[in-house]
């Protein structure tokens, strides 16, 4: 036989919406029970305070019968006051009616027999003239009992005791219990019919697990939630934040405080508010926020009526800006491809005119293609000796040429190397003047004269960029929609799908406090202008901005 044969199966845990049952049948049984026991008991001392009452009453109505103080009077007054007192006996539901004399000697009682023999019970306060109740064991067994004076001429003639037995009593009571029990029996019914509706209910929210296994789950939940660095936000059915984990809470720049509050009011941009709003699923869509390029995606919580999002943010800022470097490379290589190409035809020119004799036109020949190289070398160099921004010129005009685009630095340009400071890093610079020149030379491709020209200087204590180009310009109703993500005027891009290089062009702007404008250029199309100031410290210094991207917007 087989260890695992052996095993003796562990009852698993009574689920939380079983144990809630359990709780509640039990409070509404011992809450109904303990209402019945003290029903019972108040009852019982009800019913005795009432048989008093009831005897007290039946006894004075006797004692002041005309018919009774004279029966009295006779010589045998047994013989008339016996059959009345049966009579009131039966028309007010008491157990006995007593009439004796003040020496106690009966002259009525239930039992004929007992006619003449000493009243059992208490006289004296009735001899007093006082009316008075008590529970006494006499002949019938314990009754409750009323004792009253019986007056003629001011004497007392008499006394008569009503009373109703203990018995007949706790009877009354029990019958009023039954019905209590059968009240109470309901109520419990009914009690653990809800009990067990609210439960089920319970059970289905729970998916009936346990008190043990929901606090296993919440502890594993909040663990999970700290240690999932990508952003993490959940939405209710009023699109206000449910739920945000610490990535979430960096990557959007909220603080705790965020939970509760509507999407519409934690002052995000307009275009990540919208998508976050949004009743439709949004996949791996790109956002900028003031200093971060996120990816965002977003799930309805499905269950039939809207129940809210989940919301998963991945900052993508790092890879944007490897991409931006890749796609500079990329350029370069072409541009070298291009030119190793364009050399070996030059190179083939040569040889050929060599082999035809004509060595000194070949000379010329390679002479003036040399010197036109070094010329356009020689002027970028010259206006701008900043290196990283004086090879994107290079590269930046190779691609322009081969696109059929003449790309030249302004005249007006002076960059001196090591004039640029810490706080403004080349990265930052390659993203604004790289995407704002493959702006311009989309925009002039395929214009009469296709020419964008590039300005790079310094004016006080700010660093000025501006690039223009001969395309056809920008509407003045776009002169700020330009620079949102996901505008384009190209009829193949349509709305969202593109527009992300002048959005990051802005907010690498907007982090160094800079300024960044559009207006006509003097010789048609757009300029657009760039100011950062040298001296300031950026507001996401230690952040890495977004890198620049190919293909332009406008």
């Amino acid at each position: 036989m087989h260890t695992d044969d052996m095993r003796i199966p562990v009852p698993r845990p009574r689920s939380l919406a079983g144990q809630l049952f359990a709780m509640q049948a039990v409070l509404i049984a011992v809450l109904v029970t303990g209402y019945a026991l003290f029903s019972y008991v108040s009852d019982q001392n009800q019913a005795e305070e009432a048989a008093g009452r009831q005897a007290l009453a039946v006894a004075r109505s006797i004692a002041d019968s005309p018919s009774v103080r004279q029966a009295i009077r006779t010589d045998n007054p047994s013989s008339s006051l016996q059959p009345y007192a049966v009579h009131v006996q039966q028309d007010t539901g008491v157990d006995f009616v007593t009439i004796m004399n003040p020496r106690g000697i009966r002259w009525t009682h239930p039992n004929p027999d007992e006619i003449g023999q000493r009243f059992i019970g208490h006289i004296d306060p009735a001899l007093q003239g006082r009316s008075f109740t008590e529970t006494y064991t006499g002949t019938l067994g314990p009754s409750v009992r009323a004792v009253t004076p019986i007056w003629d001429g001011g004497r007392i003639v008499g006394l008569v005791s009503a009373g109703i037995k203990v018995e007949e009593i706790s009877k009354r009571v029990r019958d009023e219990l039954a019905a209590l029990l059968g009240v109470a029996g309901g109520a419990l019914a009914l009690g653990a019919v809800g009990t067990y509706v609210i439960n089920a209910r319970l059970r289905r929210h729970t998916h009936g697990m346990n008190a043990a296994e929901l606090s296993r789950m919440h502890d594993y939940h909040q663990a999970a939630l700290h240690a999932v660095r990508e952003g993490l936000l959940m939405l209710d059915g009023q699109f206000r934040v449910a739920l945000i984990n610490d990535g979430g809470r960096e990557l959007l720049g909220v603080s705790e405080e965020a939970v509760g509050t509507s999407v519409a009011e934690l002052g995000l941009p307009p275009s990540l508010t919208g998508a976050l709003l949004s009743s439709e699923p949004r996949v791996d869509e790109v956002h900028l926020t003031a200093d971060r390029v996120l990816v965002v995606n977003t799930s309805p919580v499905s269950g039939g009526e809207r129940r809210g999002a989940v919301v998963t943010l991945r900052d993508v800022t790092e890879l944007q800006s490897l991409m931006g470097e890749l796609d500079s490379e990329r350029g370069f290589t072409q541009a070298l491809r291009s030119q190793a190409h364009e050399a070996a035809n030059r190179l083939h020119t040569v040889v050929s005119l060599i082999e035809l004799g004509r060595a000194e036109e070949a000379v010329e020949f390679a002479t003036a293609e040399l010197e036109l190289a070094q010329a356009l070398t020689d002027q970028v160099v010259a206006a701008v000796s900043e290196p990283v921004l004086a090879a994107l010129l290079l590269g930046k005009t190779a691609q322009a040429n081969e696109r059929g685009v003449e790309l030249v630095v302004s005249a007006d340009s002076r960059l001196d190397d090591g004039l640029l400071p810490v706080s403004l890093p080349a990265r930052d610079l390659v993203t604004i003047l790289g995407n704002l020149i493959d702006n311009a030379v989309d925009a002039a491709q395929g214009s009469i004269r296709a020419r964008v020209t590039v300005t790079a200087y310094t004016e006080g204590s700010e660093l000025v960029l501006k690039v223009s180009d001969t395309g056809a310009g920008v509407d003045p109703e776009h002169a700020e929609a330009v620079f949102e993500r996901g505008f384009s005027t190209k009829p193949a891009a349509g709305p969202g799908g593109r527009g992300l290089g002048l959005a990051l062009v802005r907010q690498a702007v907007g982090r160094h406090e800079g300024t960044l404008t559009v207006t006509d250029a003097a010789g048609g199309g757009a300029e657009f202008e760039v100011r950062l100031p040298l001296g300031a410290v950026p507001a996401g210094e230690g952040v890495v901005s977004g890198g620049a991207v190919s293909g332009g917007d406008v």
